[in-house]
């Protein structure tokens, strides 16, 4: 029986060995087809201009090719790069996603993305000053009443894309809590902007100043 196995063990070994490479190249020369999802990356943005269109922040690439290549793919830090180079000043933009932009391994080919184009609207870049209301909670304890309130600095500077900075409401600030008021107080508390594309200067803080006098 030991003799059946090593009869001609190094012709059977080669035999073996050629099944082997046969297998694993019919396996990685199959042309597969598969959908990946990548990040946006962008090129050259203009420095003076902002999106305020919604960002895209990654797309779908379908690429077919052989097997082994598709498996290597996956490991693979893809990403979609698009040149804003040619952008010079604001409006709406449309760019075309190809084979330009997802640079994929030689030998897979790329057959689409999903979406297909990406369109953004840009807009120059503006500041302004927003006014900071705190909100007030509870009350006093009895026999004290709030005689002023102070906010330092009483506005906050914002910056972002135009049409965006331009509709932003007053900034606000976490609400004070005046039945813990015993006394003269301050306290610094964060400030929040509702509109998502608008950002915050400087750090998003005041010092709010509360003034009391007992009842008479």
């Amino acid at each position: 029986m030991k003799q059946l196995f090593t009869h001609n063990i190094g012709w059977k070994l080669v035999s073996l060995l050629a099944a082997f490479l046969v297998w694993w190249s019919i396996g990685n020369d199959t042309d597969l087809a598969t959908i990946l999802s990548a990040p946006v990356q962008f090129r050259e943005y203009p420095k003076n201009l902002e999106i305020s269109s919604a960002i895209v922040e990654s797309i779908d690439i379908e690429a077919r090719g052989p097997a082994g290549q598709l498996r290597d793919l996956r490991t693979a830090r893809l990403s979609a790069i698009v040149d804003f180079s040619s952008v010079k000043e604001a409006g709406e933009r449309t760019f075309t996603l190809t084979s330009k932009e997802v640079r994929l391994p030689r030998g897979v080919e790329l057959v689409r993305t999903i979406p297909a184009q990406l369109r953004f609207t840009f807009e120059n870049r503006t500041s302004r000053q927003l006014k900071v209301d705190v909100p007030l909670v509870g009350t006093v304890p009895d026999g004290l009443v709030v005689s002023k309130i102070e906010v330092f600095p009483p506005a906050l500077p914002v910056t972002g894309p135009e049409s965006r900075v331009s509709a932003a409401r007053n900034a606000l600030a976490d609400p004070v809590d005046l039945s813990r008021v015993h006394a003269d107080t301050q306290q610094q508390v964060a400030v929040y902007v509702v509109e998502p594309q608008v950002r915050f200067v400087v750090k998003p803080q005041v010092t709010v100043k509360i003034h009391v006098e007992h009842r008479h």
